[in-house]
């Protein structure tokens, strides 16, 4: 039996709807962003059913019972029954569950709901997996729709699903798709049936149009730290390198088309060599001003915005850690954490923010473009806080760029200039791995099931896990500073 779900991740690739039938120990475990992923998809799947409200919802109790769903569905087709939520349909061992099946005068209309802002060619076969089912099975499908979230609407008030979604007709575009299903079919079941794995090799079909949930096992040939790694070089090339079983550095000819930065890591692998522009170096750190305010903000999103005045996937702060530090005396640190009580911390966070970044100095941050980028939402937010924004903004400088320009690269940075690489490059003493929270992702997925009110671990021990992860962040650029004045 194939699902649509199954089917398209068998056109992905092969081997990996083998494992999906036959390995599922293979399979790597959910990371917290996929759990976020998943958890955001159903509760907008629930939300859109909305848009036609009075349903009869045929979900079935448990995923195995999805047969059970099928003859549901038929029967509440026959009984005449206009909406039905999760319709399941079964045509020639495929089956295929949609959001929501409406009856209208004229005949019978699919949708099919996306948490996404927009339809993709992916989309488009899932719906074709389901219009085929769907209409095999003896229903006159009139039209075929994504339902996807509008990302220009701004909440205000209560949530409006009229305005929150976007319903957008596919019939055409599936149309496009469905002389070619029957074959994949074939296919896909053939291999389902085979007694050994399919030769499948690594390639770009690994990541897209999903990444596989297999590649921890399908990869774990390669080394951690090889071609695959090196900093900003194209998946073609990579896939190139690997073909050719120039994996590794050592292997990589003196004429492959590598930049010079690329190079650069190359050989600082090879000969375990660090390069160190003192010049540059020292002229970044001259140039600072003090007191200087070591600045990192965190943030969350939400499909369904949770406060007024703002959008769909809006990256909202919530949290700050600031370390000052003066030319002399001892390093002071501020904070800031919403309080999970229902209010929009927004304007809270502003004035904490703005009070305790002072009037002069510069405010460091790691990779400015966020911070700024956020500093400005707030001024849209927020037009009367303008002024006082605008002046932190004009603070701002970068402690990346010494290490997105290399004008400081060693080997342990591994051709990256993300802080999880350099911090342990240059203060090896200080890590997150003691953490509870140890990356941004998970800080943002935890916040944002606190504010929704679906956390289930403990408030009072999580706020101290959310303020020690940011202080980190902080604390790091502090010491990575350091290391750049002893250069």
């Amino acid at each position: 039996m194939l699902s649509k779900s199954t089917f398209i991740k068998g056109l992905q690739c092969n081997k990996a709807l083998y494992y999906h039938k036959h390995r599922k120990d293979l399979r790597d475990d959910l990371s917290a962003g996929q759990e976020a992923i998943f958890a955001q998809g159903t509760s907008v799947g629930k939300l859109a059913c909305e848009l036609f409200p009075g349903g009869v919802d045929c979900t079935p109790e448990s995923y195995f019972d999805f047969q059970k769903a099928v003859i549901r569905t038929q029967e509440e087709i026959e009984k005449g029954t206009k909406i039905i939520y999760e319709a399941a349909f079964q045509f020639n061992g495929v089956l295929a569950a949609l959001d929501i099946l409406v009856r209208q005068d004229d005949g019978w209309r699919a949708y099919e709901v996306k948490s996404s802002t927009s339809v993709s060619e992916t989309y488009e076969l899932d719906a074709s997996i389901q219009y085929y089912c769907i209409t095999n099975s003896g229903i006159d499908l009139k039209d075929i729709y994504i339902v996807h979230i509008n990302k220009q609407y701004v909440k205000n008030g209560p949530i409006d699903v009229h305005e929150l979604f976007t319903i957008e007709p596919v019939l055409e575009k599936v149309q496009n798709h469905l002389a070619k299903i029957p074959n994949q079919v074939i296919h896909l079941k053939s291999i389902l049936k085979q007694e050994e794995e399919p030769v499948t090799d690594i390639g770009p079909h690994c990541s897209s149009p999903y990444q596989c949930d297999f590649a921890g096992h399908c990869w774990k040939h390669i080394p951690d730290y090889s071609a695959f790694n090196i900093s900003k070089l194209r998946a073609d090339k990579k896939f190139d390198l690997y073909a050719k079983n120039l994996i590794s550095f050592h292997d990589i000819p003196d004429d492959y088309p590598l930049n010079e930065n690329q190079w650069m890591q190359v050989k600082s692998e090879l000969n375990n060599e660090s390069f160190i522009d003192k010049e540059a170096i020292h002229k970044f750190v001259g140039a600072l001003n003090y007191p200087i305010y070591h600045l990192d903000f965190e943030t969350f999103t939400s499909v369904v915005p949770v406060f007024d005045g703002s959008r769909p996937y809006q990256q909202l702060v919530f949290q700050y850690s600031l370390h000052i530090e003066n030319n002399d005396g001892p390093l002071d640190h501020r904070e800031y954490l919403a309080e999970i009580n229902g209010e929009d911390p927004r304007i809270e966070f502003i004035e904490q923010l703005i009070n305790d970044c002072g009037n002069s100095g510069d405010v460091l941050v790691y990779n400015v473009g966020f911070e700024r980028g956020k500093l400005y939402d707030l001024i849209e937010f927020s037009p009367k806080h303008k002024i006082p924004i605008l002046k932190i903004i004009e603070r701002l400088k970068d402690l990346m760029v010494p290490f997105r320009d290399r004008i400081y690269y060693t080997p342990e940075m591994q051709g990256s200039y993300s802080i999880k690489k350099v911090l342990p490059a240059l203060v090896p003493e200080l890590s997150y791995k003691d953490l509870n929270i140890q990356e941004g992702g998970t800080a943002s997925y935890t916040f944002s099931q606190m504010v929704q009110g679906i956390f289930e671990g403990n408030f009072e021990q999580t706020r101290k896990d959310l303020l020690a992860y940011c202080e980190l962040d902080t604390l790091a650029m502090v010491r990575i500073l350091e290391v750049l004045k002893r250069v």
